[in-house]
């Protein structure tokens, strides 16, 4: 009874000189759309089913607190701004009035010349500092900004594939925080199937092994490729997961689907006789 209900578990049978496998067909590249900042659920652009393209906007997030420090920070880059045009203003009316004295030197006393001379290189020194100053609290301002507008790539969470909406976990007017899964996005266009071979047939098999796969429901059969051998065994049944690859031609494959795997076995056999 054990030896049978091994194989029944292995989902494996060896018969005319094949290796059947059975197993489901799944995405090879399945994302976890988690929430990047804390927030309000403002809209959802998809619902489950949705076919979605890489940068479409998934949802939006809603913060008050946000669009504060935003406007606060917009306001700070643009008085930062002001003060340094009104700065860089006055040393060129300052540089201005050297240029006129120079003309009029010959005009005055020299010491009058000098001390004017003096004291409009003192002004424009005195500016220039602040200029400089200035300077650093724009582009602290600016970093400023900057970090606002990355938060608020956040706020509209976009799809980072192409894919169809398999999970949605949240609606409008949820809270949600950094980390919370909130949808799930399967490509539809990288498919594979994963099957379990039990441990005593792993002799048979090998990466890159060309076999054959059907998916009984839609009567489908294609070629493919054993593209891993994961080295990981389920300890109750001695199976181990191997990765079949296949060229997807039918819009009709969808991941969870059951699917069976021909491994044929007619080079081992006849190398072991």
């Amino acid at each position: 009874m054990k030896y049978i209900l091994f194989i029944f578990l292995a989902f494996t049978s060896l018969f005319a000189n094949e290796l059947i496998l059975t197993g489901t067909v799944i995405s090879n590249n399945k994302k976890m759309i988690p929430a990047r900042y804390m927030g309000y659920v403002k809209k959802i652009n998809f619902e489950v089913g949705d076919s979605v393209k890489r940068e479409d906007t998934l949802f939006e997030l809603e913060s008050a607190e946000f669009d504060i420090l935003e406007s606060q920070a917009n306001l700070a880059l643009e008085q930062a701004n002001l003060m340094l045009d009104v700065y860089k203003t006055r040393v060129k009316v300052f540089k201005k009035h050297k240029r006129r004295l120079r003309q009029k030197k010959k005009m005055m006393p020299t010491m009058d010349f000098r001390a004017n001379m003096e004291d409009l290189n003192e002004n424009i020194d005195d500016i220039s500092g602040s200029i400089e100053a200035a300077k650093v609290l724009v582009k602290e301002a600016s970093e400023k900004t900057k970090q606002f507008a990355t938060i608020a790539g956040y706020l509209k969470v976009k799809a980072p594939n192409d894919g169809v909406v398999v999970d949605k976990r949240i609606e409008v007017g949820d809270m949600v925080a950094p980390g919370m899964l909130t949808m799930v996005i399967v490509d539809m266009k990288h498919l594979e199937i994963e099957a379990e071979v039990a441990e005593s047939d792993l002799k048979y098999l090998r990466r890159n092994k060309v076999v054959k796969i059907t998916i009984p429901s839609l009567d489908y059969k294609a070629s493919g490729y054993i593209k891993a051998i994961v080295p990981s065994a389920n300890p109750m049944a001695h199976t181990f997961k191997i990765r079949v690859h296949f060229e997807k031609t039918s819009s009709m494959i969808f991941p969870g689907m059951y699917a069976k795997v021909y491994v044929d076995l007619t080079n081992e056999i006849a190398n072991k006789i």
